[in-house]
């Protein structure tokens, strides 16, 4: 009889020949030790106090799980209020909480199209945005990144009556920023809807942190969706759709990431209306965040590396092959600094990086720790790191 299991550890071996294993690491409480570049806490809000006492005064209130789904007995009032929070900083008519981003992007992109629709998406859109696409059984079209013009076309050509774009804001690895203003002018021109995905623009993006469509002028629009994620920025957990009330009450009949799943945890819930709270009693957090990043950028260039100008909080350093950019991330723990290490199918073949994550609370010290790593792997023996 056939080992069923034998393909399995045959592609197991492959992928470590490749440098393409993936190990989980547990990590403990002060991150072993090392300077954090590599979580997506972008505020270093993950253990400020008031956060935690958001978490624990909602578990202590509504206990530690949300009981059931949303349409259920999953909605408390802590949820009605994070709903409404969410639509008021980002500037959207109205929201809905998902109990994570991935599932806020499936919701959103599977539930506002479906058969008879045509989606057209950046081809390094975050996973969760290829999942949905995948789940949708709308046609679907991949354009070369940030290509609007492509885009254009697509929706030209198309035999659909309905059509979706969706686009990251911010891309998850290369830290670039969408041409949102291009596409929302490509969409409505040709009666299709706009999905954003907020997750890495969130409380980073614009003077207040209010994301890349509010800070474009577009969350208000009613052609316009945004997604976003709790778990970066606002150091909790959960996702969200926020949109037109039409499209709001679209999800809440049909959207099947939505009607199938439990609730959002109330602990997490109470500590992403704190990191709100947070924000807004301190606009100048996002400021500081994306000034950390660009001095990131600065410390990689002026070390040969490769990098590119971050529009938000995300640096990569791209290194090229796995096992190289493996040796870069082992070399910079060995100096103090916990990075990033992103490599195919999260990145392209031969683009293989570094990505280094800023947080509003970096010091000067941390960022000196930084150069010296980055300094020893720009000037590790062997083959070149950077080229």
């Amino acid at each position: 009889m056939t080992d069923p299991l034998a393909r399995f550890r045959a592609a197991a071996r492959r992928r470590d020949e490749a440098g393409l294993r993936r190990r989980l690491r547990p990590r403990t409480a002060d991150h072993d030790g090392l300077i954090d570049l590599a979580s997506n806490d972008y505020l270093g809000l993950s253990r400020d106090p008031r956060l935690v006492e958001g978490a624990v005064a909602a578990a202590r209130e509504w206990g530690t799980g949300s009981t059931g789904s949303r349409l259920v007995t999953g909605t408390t009032e802590l949820h009605a209020e994070l709903d409404r929070r969410l639509a008021a900083f980002t500037g959207s008519p109205a929201g809905l909480t998902f109990s994570s981003g991935y599932l806020a992007n499936l919701g959103a992109v599977a539930g506002l199209s479906g058969a008879g629709t045509l989606v057209v998406s950046d081809q390094v859109n975050h996973a969760s945005i290829v999942d949905a696409c995948r789940l949708s059984r709308a046609r679907v079209t991949i354009t070369p990144h940030r290509d609007v013009a492509a885009v254009e076309r697509a929706l030209a050509e198309r035999d659909e009556e309905h059509a979706l774009v969706v686009t990251d804001a911010v891309f998850s690895v290369d830290g670039d920023l969408a041409p949102l203003t291009a596409l929302h002018a490509a969409a409505r021109a040709h009666g299709a809807l706009l999905v954003i995905d907020e997750a890495h623009a969130l409380g980073i993006v614009g003077d207040e942190g209010r994301g890349a469509a509010h800070a474009a002028g577009l969350a208000a629009e009613p052609d316009v969706v945004l997604t976003l994620t709790l778990s970066k920025s606002l150091a909790a957990q959960g996702g969200a759709v926020l949109a037109d009330p039409v499209l709001i009450d679209t999800l809440v009949d049909t959207g099947r990431a939505f009607i199938f799943d439990t609730g959002l945890t109330p602990p997490a819930a109470g500590a992403a209306l704190a990191a709100l709270d947070a924000i807004e009693a301190d606009p100048g957090l996002p400021a500081r965040a994306r000034a950390v990043a660009l001095r990131m950028a600065e410390i990689a260039t002026d070390l040969n590396l490769e990098t590119a100008t971050p529009a938000a909080a995300v640096v990569p350093v791209f290194l090229g092959e796995p096992q190289i950019a493996l040796r870069a991330a082992e070399i910079c723990a060995e100096h103090g600094a916990r990075v990033g290490c992103f490599r195919p199918p999260s990145v392209p073949k031969g683009r293989a990086c570094l990505r280094l994550t800023a947080r509003a609370s970096v010091t000067e010290s941390d960022l000196t720790t930084l150069r010296t790593a980055l300094t020893a792997v720009s000037g590790s023996t062997g083959r070149s790191l950077h080229t």
